[in-house]
């Protein structure tokens, strides 16, 4: 098994019904990108407003939009097509955001993400926009709607600042009935946490004190502490372990994940289990991968994990991941037969083969 050689691109899809605000969500992301260069590409005809912005929707184009961010018009079929381009190291992006249709069936695009033989792309999950006003109607009309939101990642419940508590608290319940496992965060105008999304990014070869204004640095200070806030919205659990992990026992904790935890990320050390390597997880909603790195000479051998999520248990997920340490790590017999488990989220030999 062989490492990737440069990072994988998270691809994010953003679906939702007509209007019920991913334009808006995607607006805030751009303008709130933690310094990450943003690739997106709007799976849609007609046209679409970004950063103040109109692009035309012609299918082909690639617009450029001046702060690091690229945006593409394509139909399902170019999907893979413009993949290829913006996964270029030219393009030096750190994430891809496609924007589906407000008609579009969201499952299919995962889908095609997921059978993707681009090597340089991981799935990044799926984020199910919802009207909390117009919810009800539109399920009246679309029931369709509580499949798309049954096979989200996550879900955020837009406009509830157009409804009232009550109104808001039977949405919610509808909506956690038919998502299932997913988060569920609760926005107005598409204002989420871009942490929620997006690793903040820090360029080695960018001077901090000689850079050029992003729109971070340009938005008032009243709207930037506004954002400041909306980490309200979803816990965020850091662990470290220098004591390696129980692959048995790390596999029982991430297949019985609670609902609502979103995101995990980070590496493992499974000790005797794998000693050459240290694992680097990557899970978003049910999708979940291990990626083997090989340590690095003199590299301390620890677990450092983030697990990002809605109305999880803080403390519970810290005892449960302490007990996931394998205080006998020296039994190596017993480690090897339980990497079976890890196994199966691994990617295969050839995998990074275009």
């Amino acid at each position: 098994m062989t490492p990737p050689s440069a990072p994988q691109i998270p691809v994010v899809v953003l679906a939702g019904f007509l209007g019920s605000g991913k334009t808006t969500l995607l607006n805030h992301l751009l303008r709130n990108r933690a310094g990450n260069r943003i690739g997106v590409v709007v799976n849609d005809f007609g046209s679409i407003e970004i950063d103040a912005m109109t692009v035309a929707g012609q299918v082909g184009s690639t617009v450029s939009l001046g702060n690091g961010c690229l945006c593409c018009a394509v139909d399902a079929s170019e999907l893979d097509t413009y993949l290829e381009t913006l996964t270029a190291p030219a393009a030096r992006l750190d994430v891809i955001v496609i924007e589906a249709s407000g008609l579009a069936e969201p499952q299919e695009l995962v889908r095609m993400l997921l059978a993707s033989d681009n090597p340089h792309i991981r799935y990044g999950g799926l984020v199910e926009v919802v009207d909390a006003a117009e919810f009800p109607a539109t399920r009246e009309r679309h029931p369709e709607i509580d499949r798309h939101l049954a096979v989200a990642d996550l879900i955020v419940l837009n406009k509830t600042d157009r409804v009232t508590e009550a109104g808001l608290r039977a949405v919610r319940e509808a909506v956690d009935a038919a998502g299932g496992s997913a988060a569920v965060i609760c926005s107005a105008y598409g204002r989420i946490d871009p942490e929620v999304l997006l690793d903040p990014v820090t360029r080695a070869d960018e001077d901090d004190s000689f850079r050029q204004l992003t729109f971070e640095d340009l938005l008032p200070e009243a709207d930037r502490t506004h954002a400041d806030h909306l980490h309200a919205a979803y816990d965020s659990v850091s662990f470290t372990a220098d004591v390696p992990l129980s692959p048995r026992l790390f596999m029982a904790f991430l297949d019985s994940r609670p609902a609502g935890l979103y995101r995990i990320k980070g590496f493992v050390d499974f000790g005797a289990g794998d000693p050459g390597n240290r694992y680097t997880l990557h899970a978003v909603g049910r999708f979940l991968r291990f990626v083997p790195q090989r340590w690095a000479r003199d590299e301390p051998r620890r677990t450092q994990l983030v697990l990002i999520g809605a109305g999880v248990d803080a403390a519970s997920l810290r005892k449960e991941l302490e007990g996931c340490r394998d205080e006998w790590h020296d039994a190596t017999e017993e480690l090897e037969r339980s990497m079976w488990g890890v196994l199966r989220y691994v990617r295969q030999p050839g995998d990074d083969e275009a």
